[in-house]
């Protein structure tokens, strides 16, 4: 329209003035479709530049959108990570856990065994005592008898009460005052164990070897053996133990500590 009104305009002015021919008119005219077309084709343009800037606008969003979507994926990445090292604590300390709790059941096996040997020794030698008796006489020991029965039998005490020092001292009292005695294997092993349960397994170690080096006929020798593949386990010498536990199984095949350390194998492989 505005168009139109500017070439009106300057066709009247050139018609007042006397000055407009059809050439000059017709010259006008082509100036203002060249003028018309310029402004459409700047009208185009500017058009086209519209729509490439909202393309970039619109590029420039979706590019925020990605890195946000990234920002959100790296942080549940971080957040799994950390749940994962949380479950392997977890993992962790249950395995530690599930180990202390079988190694303590073993431990008590153990004790009830080493018990139980004790009390079968001590009866066969009581009964041993009693049938060199006649009917009627009164059974009375010599009072060394008395006080080598007592002295053993006060340290064994103590260490049932868990006084594991005091009553490492006092089996090596006894063995110190009665060196050969039918309870001399017995007291060195208890020795062993008064380390091990302190969890001193390198001496441990050694007193259990003096078990079965002093007294090889005893019948302590397949426990200390025993004992000696745990401690090393417990030092983390995994081939010195399985060596051990192999003996046991070899010289003891159809006893406790061989099923004990059958299983102790099991689980070191």
């Amino acid at each position: 329209m505005k168009n139109s009104i500017y070439l009106f305009v300057t066709i009247f002015i050139l018609s007042i003035v006397g000055c407009a021919t059809t050439s000059d008119i017709k010259e006008v005219q082509s100036d203002h479709h060249k003028f018309v077309e310029k402004i459409t084709a700047v009208e185009t343009e500017l058009s086209t530049l519209k729509k490439t800037v909202a393309a970039l606008d619109t590029a420039r969003k979706a590019h925020a959108n990605t890195a946000a979507d990234l920002a959100d994926l790296r942080d549940s990445l971080n957040k799994l990570r950390g749940d994962l090292e949380v479950l392997k604590n977890e993992l962790a300390d249950n395995t530690r856990r599930q180990e202390q709790y079988f190694d303590n059941i073993l431990l008590k096996i153990n004790f009830i065994e080493n018990f139980l040997e004790i009390g079968g020794k001590d009866v066969s030698i009581k009964k041993s005592a009693n049938s060199d008796l006649t009917a009627g006489e009164e059974v009375q020991k010599p009072e060394k008898v008395q006080d080598k029965d007592r002295a053993y039998s006060s340290a064994y005490q103590i260490f049932k009460e868990g006084n594991y020092s005091k009553a490492r001292q006092e089996f090596q009292n006894f063995l110190s005052a009665y060196p050969d005695s039918e309870y001399s294997d017995n007291a060195q092993f208890w020795i062993g164990e008064c380390f091990f349960l302190e969890k001193n397994y390198e001496q441990a170690i050694l007193e259990y070897e003096k078990v079965v080096k002093n007294y090889p006929s005893g019948a302590r020798v397949s426990y200390a053996l025993l004992k000696q593949g745990l401690s090393f386990l417990n030092l983390g010498d995994k081939t010195s133990s399985r060596l051990l536990l192999q003996q046991v199984i070899k010289d003891y095949p159809n006893t406790n500590q061989a099923r004990i350390a059958r299983a102790k194998l099991q689980e070191i492989k």
